[in-house]
């Protein structure tokens, strides 16, 4: 546990290929995987506007979400930035929930550690569910702070319940529908 943000919640892995990384969990026997096509999720990277395009993966291990992204389209993120330090992938990013992220972001500050904040998401201009920052003085693995809401509690529910319910085999695609705002909506993806 951080002595900072507390317990880790969820692994975030970039990978190049994403239905490759998921085999590789599932050939482990966690999932099952939810899948979401994201497009233009507004943010700012390094200062500057962005519209995110990605493919994310998420399921359950133990108490820990895993997320496995792949970054699409052409605007820069800190997951693009990472393929191509890493190309064959890896861990990006631990998260931590935080009631409120700039107070966090303060407390840090305060505390005498210097960061960068990488890459925010939200509803402009606060930007203020996701902040991704990283160590100045000897950057790794990212940290990803986000904000408690109603949505992430229904979004992390749905996908732990399923991981405790799901047998090792049946429907181990399933992908998400968020077109009205929450993450309602499943059918499964895969063979006929």
């Amino acid at each position: 546990m951080s002595k900072l943000f507390g317990p880790v919640v969820q692994q975030g892995y970039v990978v190049p290929d994403i239905e490759a990384a998921i085999e590789h969990w599932l050939a482990r026997g966690i999932g099952p995987f939810f899948i979401a096509d994201i497009k233009g999720m507004s943010g700012v990277y390094d200062g500057e506007q962005i519209f995110a395009d990605m493919r994310a993966g998420f399921a359950y291990c133990g108490d820990q979400q895993i997320e496995v992204i792949t970054p699409k389209g052409t605007s820069p993120s800190i997951y693009k930035d990472y393929l191509q330090s890493n190309p064959n992938g890896g861990l990006q990013h631990l998260a931590y929930w935080v009631d409120d992220i700039d107070k966090t972001l303060s407390e840090v500050a305060v505390a005498g550690h210097e960061f960068k904040i990488w890459q925010r998401y939200g509803e402009a201009p606060e930007y203020k569910a996701h902040a991704y920052i990283d160590s100045t003085a000897s950057p790794g693995v990212m940290v990803q702070l986000m904000a408690e809401s109603e949505f992430y509690d229904m979004f992390f529910g749905l996908i732990k319940e399923a991981a405790s319910e799901w047998d090792g085999k049946t429907d181990p695609l399933r992908m998400l529908d968020m077109s009205d705002g929450m993450p309602r909506s499943v059918t499964y993806v895969g063979p006929d």
